[in-house]
């Protein structure tokens, strides 16, 4: 275990092998995983399951009752909402062990996932998505993507302030609270400034 400043409740279970950053803070009845890595001013809420060798980047947030299974990488600024769980195995079946087929998913910097959001593992999401509440994400999910619904389906794109962008007949769109501006090319969102 890190022998860094966090904070974790008492009724906390933090496995041994563990690296948790400075200035995270581990809420009641979560169970921290041997060899997974918590980075620096993390929130994990309330009953929260993180699963050896996850990986969470700068100052994720995850909200109560959520399950990070083995095989998630969230990268910085990631808010994870409450109730939404991650799956690693494609097919599973409770008697046959398929530990060896454990699947790789990461959610890049500054996702949001909303609650009781599910991730079908192997499916990454790009940077700055927001996955709303309830959504069952199947596929890969582009950068700013704002995805909704069972399975998931994108339906427009939003900013990294969480506005929904609106382009121009020029494809550009300027979020209204930071006055950034965004670039649609080729079904992809770039930040331009």
């Amino acid at each position: 275990m890190s022998t860094k400043n966090y904070f974790a409740h008492k009724t906390a279970v933090i496995d041994d092998n563990c690296n948790i950053n400075e200035g995270t803070k581990i809420w009641h009845f979560s169970h921290i995983m041997s060899n997974c890595t918590i980075g620096k001013n993390c929130n994990i809420g309330q009953n929260v399951v993180v699963s050896p060798q996850v990986i969470l980047g700068d100052n994720v947030k995850v909200q109560n009752n959520v399950s990070i299974y083995t095989g998630v990488i969230c990268e910085d600024d990631v808010f994870l909402g409450p109730s939404m769980v991650f799956t690693n195995v494609i097919n599973p079946r409770s008697a046959v062990n398929r530990k060896n087929e454990y699947m790789k998913t990461t959610v890049k910097k500054g996702v949001s996932i909303g609650a009781n959001a599910t991730i079908v593992c192997g499916n990454d999401i790009g940077k700055f998505a927001f996955i709303g509440a309830g959504a069952v994400v199947v596929k890969e999910i582009k950068p700013y993507a704002l995805v909704v619904g069972n399975p998931s389906k994108q339906i427009g794109w939003i900013s990294e302030f969480g506005h929904r962008l609106r382009f121009d007949e020029n494809n550009i769109a300027v979020c209204p609270e930071s006055n950034e501006k965004y670039e649609l090319k080729n079904d992809l969102v770039n930040k331009i400034n």
